[in-house]
């Protein structure tokens, strides 16, 4: 009877750090492709601009995302995310290698939720800017530019999806993290 309750105390030991190994193999996985992410949306956005003629060719109307200052506050914010993972990426390798360290697991999962943070407020203030380029608002004589400025908004409005990706990536790392440690 003592030899088979340690015969199992032993044969889950590994089962246990197989799944730590994997959360951490997940956990890398994750952080690749939200560094795609958050990149392809910063490139996406950064270099957005369309310029109409109006009436003469001397004449012209230009659309950039740095004319607002909320689509700017978004290229810097998923500027800095990618930056954080791409700099994190020792670390979730590290945690292959040893899954059982604990204190550089805690440390990720308060700076992911920070990112966490960040590629919200400023995917959520683009969203905002990119509802109003679309529609428009009439009680505050807004007009909606997107009539006009067809590839702008097309491009702003696509970029906004591998933001709101990265923010999806970021909870599920957060969790993953969370459960490692919870298996502790």
């Amino acid at each position: 009877m003592k030899g088979t309750s340690e015969h199992g105390e032993t044969s889950k030991a590994p089962l246990s750090r197989g799944v730590s190994k994997g959360l951490s193999v997940l956990d890398l996985i994750l952080r690749f492709i939200a560094i795609i992410g958050t990149l392809a949306s910063a490139i996406a956005m950064g270099t957005t601009n369309e310029t109409l003629p109006f009436f003469t060719q001397f004449i012209r109307f230009k659309a950039q995302y740095s004319d607002l200052p909320t689509l700017t506050f978004f290229v810097i914010a998923n500027s800095i995310v990618c930056a954080y993972l791409i700099l994190s990426l020792p670390l979730s390798i590290v945690h292959i290698i040893r899954s059982k360290a604990k204190f550089s697991r805690l440390l990720l999962i308060f700076l992911d939720a920070a990112m966490l943070a960040l590629v919200t407020a400023g995917a959520s203030a683009a969203a905002a800017i990119v509802y109003l380029a679309h529609k428009g608002n009439v009680r505050a004589n807004w007009l909606a530019i997107c009539q006009q400025f067809d590839s702008f908004c097309e491009r702003i409005s696509g970029s906004l999806i591998g933001s709101f990706g990265a923010m999806v990536i970021l909870i599920l790392m957060i969790l993953l993290s969370a459960i490692a440690l919870a298996r502790r």
